[in-house]
This record gives C-alpha cells, sequence and structure tokens, in this order.
C-alpha cells in the first residue's frame, strides 16, 4: 500500500469529513466574534441589526468598520494558511512559510519601493508590486536553496538572508522618507485595522483564483512526495506543478501583503496542526488550512483588540508572540528527533 493510499482509507473518510464541518462551524463562531468584541462589545441583536438594518445605531460600526475588517482577515487567512500548506509540500520542509522564508517579505519591499519612490498608493496599484516582489523571491529561494535537491536546513538560511536583506531595505525606506514611514507603519506589522470594503473587493478575486490553484494541485503534489519518476508514473508533471505551485504562491501571498501587510507565522502553525489531523495527504491539508488559518488570524485579531482596550494590538504582533514559541518547539523537536 502506498503512502497516499494509507492516508486516504475509507474508514478515515468520514471523519476527516466530520472534522471539517467541526471546523467550519469554529470559524462560523469565531466569524461571529470578531463582529461583536471591539473597543464597545455589542450583543448578538445589535450585530444582527448592525448588519441588516441602516437606520439602527451600530450600523456604522459593524457594517462599515468591522464587517471589512472581519472579511478581509477571512480572506488574508485563507491566503497564508493555503500559501504555507503548499510551500511545505513543494519545498519539502516543515519549517517553509511565507514569512519566514522571505516570500512576505519580498512583497513588503516591492510595495514600500511602490508607495515611496513612486507614489502608488492605490490597491490594485499595490497589489501588482506584491506579486512582483513575491514571485521574485520564491524563484530565488528556490534557485539558491538548492532547486530539487534543497534541504530544509538549505532552505531556511536562504529564507533567513533573504528575509534580513529584504527588512534592512524596508526599514532603510522608511527611515529616509518620514513621510512613508507614517503611512506604513501599522503596515509593515501586519494589521487588519484599516480595512475597507473596496479593499476586499479587490482582494477577493486573486484569493479565489490561488486558492482554487492550490487546491488543484493537491493530487499532483502528493504524487509528487513520492518523487519525480513515481510522480511521472502517476500521471503528474513534476516541472510543470512546481511552476504551478510557485504560481499559487506568488498569487495568495503578494495579495494578502499588500492588503493587510506581512503577517507572519500563519502558514507556518496552522499546517502542521492541521497535518496532526488529516495525516500529510494534501487532498484534506489543504481545505482544513483554508478554513482553520482564518481561525488564527481572526483569533489573534480579536485577541488584540481586547488585551489592550481601549487601544490594540496588530495581528501581526499578535501572530509573532504566538508563532516565536512554536516555531523554536518544532525546531527543538526536529532536532531531538534527528
Amino acid at each position: 500500500m502506498t503512502l497516499i493510499q494509507a492516508v486516504t482509507s475509507a474508514p478515515a473518510r468520514p471523519r476527516r469529513a466530520a472534522g471539517l464541518l467541526g471546523a467550519l462551524l469554529i470559524l462560523s463562531g469565531v466569524l461571529a466574534l470578531s463582529l461583536a468584541v471591539g473597543a464597545r462589545p455589542l450583543p448578538a441583536g445589535q450585530v444582527w441589526a448592525g448588519l441588516t438594518d441602516a437606520a439602527s445605531p451600530a450600523y456604522t460600526v459593524v457594517h462599515q468598520m468591522r464587517l471589512p475588517r472581519t472579511l478581509l482577515g477571512l480572506l488574508a487567512g485563507v491566503a497564508l494558511g493555503l500559501a504555507g500548506a503548499v510551500m511545505q509540500a513543494l519545498t519539502r520542509n516543515p519549517l517553509a512559510d511565507p514569512g519566514v522564508l522571505g516570500i512576505n517579505a519580498g512583497a513588503s519591499a516591492a510595495v514600500v519601493s511602490a508607495l515611496s519612490f513612486l507614489g502608488v498608493t492605490s490597491f490594485l496599484g499595490l497589489v501588482w508590486f506584491a506579486f512582483a516582489g513575491a514571485g521574485t523571491v520564491a524563484v530565488l529561494l528556490y534557485a539558491v536553496g538548492g532547486g530539487r535537491g534543497a534541504t530544509p536546513a538549505r532552505l531556511a538560511l536562504a529564507g533567513a538572508a533573504l528575509n534580513a536583506a529584504l527588512y534592512s531595505y524596508v526599514n532603510a525606506v522608511q527611515l529616509l522618507d518620514t513621510e512613508s514611514l507614517d503611512r506604513m507603519r501599522f503596515w509593515t506589522v501586519g494589521s487588519l485595522a484599516s480595512a475597507q470594503g473596496s479593499t476586499v473587493a479587490r482582494l477577493a478575486p486573486f484569493v479565489l483564483v490561488g486558492a482554487v490553484l492550490a487546491l488543484a494541485l493537491a493530487r499532483p503534489m502528493n504524487a509528487l512526495a513520492l518523487g519525480d519518476d513515481a510522480a511521472r508514473g502517476l500521471g503528474a508533471r513534476p516541472a510543470r506543478t512546481r511552476i504551478a505551485a510557485i504560481a499559487a504562491v506568488t498569487l495568495l501571498c503578494g495579495a494578502a501583503t499588500a492588503a493587510c501587510g506581512p503577517i507572519v507565522f500563519v502558514g507556518l502553525m496552522v499546517p502542521h496542526l492541521v497535518r496532526a489531523l488529516t495525516g500529510p495527504d494534501l487532498r484534506w491539508l489543504l481545505p482544513y488550512s483554508a478554513v482553520l488559518a482564518p481561525v488564527l488570524m481572526l483569533g489573534a485579531d480579536v485577541l488584540g483588540r481586547v488585551l489592550v482596550r481601549p487601544s490594540e494590538l496588530q495581528a501581526g504582533v499578535v501572530t509573532v508572540v504566538l508563532g516565536g514559541p512554536f516555531f523554536l518547539y518544532f525546531v527543538r523537536r526536529r532536532k531531538a528527533g534527528a
């Protein structure tokens, strides 16, 4: 029995389907919590009135402020969760994450350059620069890390070097351009606070296309995990699969970073937690990651609103606080296993 056959046995499928339904229910609860919790907590009745009744006193708070923020967190979470799972499968590196390996840093450097030197401020203008930066770093990381022969250690080192260089550039641009610093100081730590309905509407098509592409890669990337020769025997095309995977990661990371800044560790933590439930089969791992990553993203955002009320911590700060210890624990566990 092959690895893929083992993890997709019939008795396991009902459990995974039930687990996915449970994850959707958890996500629904977190979405409702994101609409209700803030500097001014709202009961469920006022949240519903704020969504449906323009004459309600809560309409401005819920419909114009919290709803765009919640939808942005949902879309960005889906994008980062799927991107992290695809990157881990593509590189065979359990430490792969758009933030840890420099993909978000590439998008950030391109966006900062567009803001400071070209005066681009619209989302549609910035997102193309984010795609270019994320795609360039993804290709560069794959090449520097050794291509098909890349090891987790080489990829982690290459990602750390790219992260350091690119964020040094971002910080230098901000220090030299005080106006740019004022515009980007919240964006660079990763925030949902400035969400607008227009941004969500423009982000959605990019995330949808990237998500569909990532989910369509589940079977060929499952085959690729068995090696290139075995994958070809199963009808997959390794080179085309890798190119499509890089395209999906670029779309997802570029769009999410352009909309809410470089948020790290979401794409690292969620696939690991999901893998304990589903095993390595990407046909289950990817949908679970797409559902549970927004739970983490919105949960971090809600936690940031509550901890220092009436002020708030940015979602990117909370994910770093949560993800840093997780990253160190996982590295130490891998060392102990080795």
